[in-house]
């Protein structure tokens, strides 16, 4: 990113449609959290977790919510906005402009037959564009990334350096694919014969929609038969495996290092966090929450919360929990009673 670009206080309330308290011209030249902002830059506060750090803070300005406006301590100059984060966002995208695109098609870059592109494209320096690849408008392509033979990308896409598109995958419009991600590759299947592990052919597709984000170094399988599907909106963090033949809804955020195992269908909405499991052939319904770590080895209900191994209601886990802990004094006392009981013996 460039260099930020300094906003008096006054300006930033009116960007984010804020409710200024204090001096409108103090001048602020970047962002930082709290226990890291110097006086000319903003920070925000969005949780009560963190008024220790807004009280002892160096920042010249905080984005703070409604409920905050009273807080003693900390910065006098405070913008009052509904959501802090979201406010946050906007101005980042203000303040740190990105680097202009380079467009155009390095030397280096390697172009198949028959592939093509509309409007503006930026091929990076030893980018391979396969056989008949096709690009929307506006598509950046990263060093040393490969769009396979008769890959199709929409409008807008960016992929970063080392991703594989396979040959064959669909991409949506405005799709962002993070570094060393792979996309579309043989899913892991095999068959038993003649005591030998066989290869099963994978010849279905790998479909992307519109607005997907593929986290760095994740990896999602084409199908063995029918496609593997990720669907509008959804978001991918990094080291997330999406084997074959899985169907993911829209508008989903999958976080690190989820695994999630062939043929399970995902409904729209579902947050699955870091770490979790899913077994295959199952379902998790719309809206359905899956906890860090979890194991799931059964078909989750919509709305669903759930969390542990084998994942289950999350009250229960905590119940449980909390029952664990308060019988380990009970067993401590047990075994003094035993030990006295064998002493008097």
């Amino acid at each position: 990113m460039e260099r930020p670009r300094g906003l008096t206080a006054g300006e930033i309330a009116c960007l984010v449609g804020g409710e200024l308290e204090g001096p409108a011209d103090i001048r602020l030249a970047g962002v930082a959290p709290l226990d890291r902002a110097r006086p000319g830059e903003l920070s925000l506060l969005a949780s009560g977790r963190y008024l220790s750090y807004f009280q002892r803070t160096s920042a010249g300005a905080v984005l703070l919510s409604p409920g905050f406006r009273t807080v003693r301590g900390g910065p006098a100059t405070r913008i009052v906005v509904e959501d802090p984060r979201l406010a946050m966002q906007r101005l980042v995208r203000e303040m740190y402009p990105p680097e202009p695109v380079r467009w155009g098609v390095d030397s280096t870059a390697r172009v198949g037959i028959g592939a093509r592109w509309s409007g503006r494209v930026a091929l990076a320096a030893s980018c391979v564009l396969g056989d008949h690849a096709t690009l929307g408008e506006d598509c950046i392509i990263g060093a040393g990334a490969l769009i396979g033979d008769g890959a199709r990308l929409g409008d807008r896409c960016q992929v970063e350096p080392h991703v594989l598109v396979a040959p064959g995958a669909i991409v949506g419009d405005d799709v962002l694919i993070k570094a060393g991600a792979r996309v579309g590759g043989r899913g892991f299947g095999y068959a038993r014969s003649d005591g030998r592990h066989e290869p099963m052919e994978h010849i279905g597709g790998c479909i992307l929609g519109n607005g997907v984000e593929v986290g760095a170094n994740s990896t999602i399988d084409r199908g063995s038969l029918g496609d593997t599907i990720v669907a509008a909106g959804t978001k991918i963090d990094n080291l997330v495996h999406i084997a074959h033949n899985v169907r993911i809804g829209e508008r989903c955020l999958i976080m690190a290092q989820v695994g999630v195992a062939g043929s399970t269908e995902v409904a729209d909405d579902v947050v699955l966090a870091g770490q979790a499991g899913l077994a295959d052939h199952l379902a998790v319904g719309e809206g359905a929450r899956v906890g860090a770590q979890s194991g799931v080895i059964g078909d989750i209900a919509p709305g669903a919360v759930v969390s542990g191994y084998p994942a289950r209601p999350h009250r229960e886990v905590l119940r449980q929990t909390a029952a664990l802990r308060r019988l380990a004094p009970l067993v401590d006392h047990l075994e003094r009673l035993a030990r006295r009981e064998s002493d008097g013996r």
